[in-house]
């Protein structure tokens, strides 16, 4: 059985230069870890907010045979946050929906939500997702976003992946289960 493979990558200038401690990375794989019943193998990448080295490392870790990437930081409106350019810069397809469904999710705890700018896409065979940079808000999104992630990877061509169902249950349509 194929092992599933996961990339988070934290983009902040403050981070990189070790200026603050990165948490963003460390929370998205807290969740995975309380929210899969899969085994799964991680890593943890800093970046700063630079659109070449985001897309870079987005291409780094596609190549390594990363099924899924989740970036957190730099998807506000602010001059430097690039991350959703750099993300599509090197995408094969975007997924709106996964913009739409974030955006509608962090609207139910903050106005500011609509000045969010995440999104999904699909390089070859690996998910990218751009969640906010904050650890209480990636757990929000990833609390209820997540049910449609396991389903997406397989139609990419990863593994199948499980679920805790005391935190997020995978949706899979009748005729895939």
């Amino acid at each position: 059985m194929e092992i599933f493979r996961v990339g988070a990558i934290t983009v902040s200038d403050r981070a990189f230069r070790g200026e603050y401690e990165d948490l963003g990375g460390p929370a998205i794989i807290g969740w995975l870890q309380n929210g899969l019943s899969s085994s799964f193998e991680s890593e943890i990448h800093v970046v700063p907010d630079e659109r070449q080295l985001i897309a870079a490392k987005i291409v780094e870790l596609c190549d390594a045979g990363c099924h899924l990437i989740l970036t957190t930081g730099g998807t506000g409106p602010a001059p430097r946050d690039v991350t959703p350019e750099a993300t599509l810069d090197v995408a094969d397809k975007e997924l709106p929906g996964f913009g739409e469904k974030m955006r509608a999710i962090s609207l139910k705890y903050v106005p500011t939500a609509i000045l969010s700018r995440q999104v999904g896409a699909i390089r070859g065979t690996t998910l990218i997702v751009n969640l906010p940079g904050q650890p209480k808000a990636i757990g929000e999104i990833l609390d209820d976003l997540f049910s449609a992630i396991p389903y997406c990877i397989e139609l990419i061509g990863g593994p199948r992946i499980e679920t805790n169902p005391d935190v997020v249950v995978a949706f899979r349509p009748k005729s895939a289960k």
